[in-house]
């Protein structure tokens, strides 16, 4: 192992600039799809049956949207709007409807999307009538003019798109009413009437080799004054970039936007020593006699493929214990090049889900193996 770690070191580690596919069989395209729908307190004790094959059948619904987009050859792009619009439509979701109230009793929506191929972004926050605000956040991205918009500007934006916009009641639900009126009445703090992030998000990677992360929520229960979280902030909750990896995040705001996580976990791990020349070019490759011989190695890719899925685990949770050292909680979803789905929270459990061309479907809540 050593050898080969020196010798690839030496070599660039130009295979990861190969497209995941060509890895394989050229004639099966490699794509790799990851969803949550927020982290926290979630304990199997306080939930029955029922309400979790309800929660597992959402998750299973919005993996298949995006699957099946990837399944078809269509973009990581499109993948992430497909996988995230149904949780944007479910209330069972703080996105979109199901939204949580702010401290003034609205909801108020933020969301971002990222295309890993270009670093092109949209983020928008605050908004009160965009039925589905991943979608805005990517007209914003393709307008191309800027990169965040908030509040009453980026309504008027929206009615440019042909977006479908929703009286604000739409959005409202009992349950959400309920959590901000005993926070009131209680004087509570928004993760004791919460005790989860129910953001959502999806990262992807597509048959061409591109990556794409979106994230959308309603934020916390009684935020005041504009309060915006992590999820809408290009670094912080939502990040892709060819080069590394695509990453969405769920948690405690404040914390995910000091340590800069989406963005952290992908520069960490594009400079690994498995990863750190991730980008590089057919023609710095070809500067390494080694590397064809490393090539027609099946046991030396599969060892580089394996060491990279280590490291870009190690990565997400290294970054996720400095969250936790400043004193915030959460998770993140993050997809690789090379079509790794990765999971890493600090929380008894998450809702999450993935699956890949390889077969791989499953949803999961709880810390523990389902």
């Amino acid at each position: 192992m050593k050898t080969l770690f020196t010798v690839l070191s030496a070599a660039s580690f130009a295979l990861l600039s190969i497209p995941a596919h060509a890895q394989d069989d050229a004639d099966a395209p490699r794509w790799s799809i990851a969803i949550h729908g927020g982290a926290g307190v979630i304990l199997r004790e306080n939930m029955s049956a029922e309400q979790q094959a309800e929660y597992e059948a959402a998750l299973q619904a919005a993996l298949d949207a995006g699957a099946e987009v990837l399944r078809n050859g269509g973009s990581a792009m499109d993948a992430v709007k497909a996988a995230i619009v149904p949780m944007e439509d479910d209330e069972k979701f703080n996105a979109g409807r199901g939204a949580v109230y702010t401290w003034e009793g609205r909801n108020e929506l933020d969301a971002a999307i990222m295309d890993g191929s270009d670093r092109s972004a949209g983020a928008i926050t605050g908004v009160t009538t965009v039925k589905n605000p991943i979608l805005l956040a990517d007209a914003v991205r393709s307008d191309g003019r800027h990169v965040f918009l908030s509040g009453a500007g980026a309504e008027e934006f929206a009615g440019d798109t042909g977006l479908e916009l929703v009286d604000p009641t739409y959005f409202g639900t009992e349950r959400r009413k309920e959590a901000l009126e005993r926070m009131k009445a209680k004087q509570l703090s928004a993760l004791d009437v919460d005790h989860k992030f129910g953001t959502v998000g999806a990262v992807a990677l597509d048959s061409h080799g591109n990556l794409a992360a979106g994230t959308s929520t309603g934020g916390l229960t009684g935020k005041r004054w504009g309060r915006i979280g992590d999820a809408p902030v290009i670094g912080a909750g939502t990040y892709a970039d060819n080069r590394s990896c695509a990453v969405s995040a769920t948690g405690a705001g404040e914390y995910f936007i000091r340590v800069g996580v989406a963005q952290e976990i992908c520069t960490r791990l594009r400079y690994q020593p498995v990863g750190w020349s991730i980008y590089a070019d057919d023609a710095g490759a070809a500067e390494h006699p080694a590397l064809p011989d490393i090539l027609s190695d099946e046991e030396a890719v599969a060892e580089l493929y394996e060491s990279y899925l280590v490291a870009a685990q190690g990565t997400a949770d290294v970054v996720m214990s400095e969250v936790a050292e400043l004193g915030g909680d959460g998770g993140v979803i993050l997809v690789t090049p090379q079509g790794h789905t990765i999971f890493s929270f600090n929380t008894p459990g998450m809702y999450r889900g993935r699956a890949n061309s390889e077969g791989l479907n499953e949803v999961a809540i709880f810390e523990a193996a389902e």
